[in-house]
């Protein structure tokens, strides 16, 4: 996509960080403020045709735990790598508050074995060699940015 694009709001595809609860208004509040600029995923949740590398330069449209769009994101760069060298840079700039990489790990880990996630993915062993997506994006401010609702809100 053209870096001059700009789509309907209601064509961009949606983004959706953990499941609605307080998890996700801690990313989107993070991803609001600027704070947050990288995330991570399974590349097994991807599926086996799937290139990360086509997300380069795409639009996603954050929305909250009610499924409100906040705001629109670019991707500007996408990696896959071994779970077991994802950096401390990488680890800080998911805007967690992780101070290091194995506090990173785990935290991420403990979702990936959550229930909502097994209900959802399946159960997947995850050891240093699992291959994970590591993106970086930015705001897009030709889009609104708007406060995310929080959950216990409504």
């Amino acid at each position: 996509m053209a870096d001059d694009a700009y789509p309907p709001l209601d064509q961009v595809r949606r983004g959706e960080y953990a499941y609605p609860g307080p998890l996700r208004d801690a990313l989107v509040t993070a991803i609001v403020s600027g704070e947050k600029t990288r995330t991570t995923c399974l590349l097994a949740e991807l599926g086996p045709d799937a290139d990360p590398a086509d997300d380069l330069g795409t639009l996603e449209a954050v929305v909250d735990s009610h499924g409100t769009v906040v705001c629109v994101v670019r991707t500007t760069d996408v990696q896959v790598m071994r779970l077991g060298d994802v950096t401390l840079e990488h680890a800080v700039a998911e805007g967690e508050g992780h101070g290091d990489v194995a506090q990173w790990r785990a935290d991420h880990e403990r979702f990936w074995h959550s229930p909502e996630y097994v209900a959802d993915r399946g159960w997947l062993t995850i050891d240093d060699d699992t291959l994970v997506v590591c993106s970086t994006f930015q705001l897009d401010r030709r889009y609104p940015v708007t406060v995310p609702v929080p959950w216990s809100a409504r």
